[in-house]
C-alpha cells in the first residue's frame, strides 16, 4: 500500500486496515511455519505496510497534541 493513499484516511479507517494488516501477518507466517506459503516476501512487505500504518498514526496523534 502506497504511503499517500494511507495520508487519505482517517484515524479510524487507518487503525481498521491496521488491525486487518496484522492479522494478515499472523496468517502469513502460520503458513510458513506450514511450508505452505510460496511467496515468503509477503511477510516483509505487510511488515512495512503495518510499520508505515503506526507512523501514521502516530503522525496524527501528534498533530492533534499541539
Amino acid at each position: 500500500m502506497k504511503f499517500k493513499d494511507l495520508k487519505e484516511k482517517n484515524l479510524k479507517e487507518l487503525h481498521e486496515l491496521l488491525a486487518e494488516k496484522r492479522e494478515e501477518l499472523r496468517a502469513l507466517r502460520f503458513k510458513d511455519s506450514n511450508k505452505q506459503l510460496k511467496n515468503v516476501k509477503e511477510i516483509s512487505v505487510t511488515k512495512k505496510d503495518i510499520s508505515r500504518i503506526l507512523t501514521l498514526i502516530n503522525k496524527q496523534k501528534d498533530q492533534v497534541k499541539k
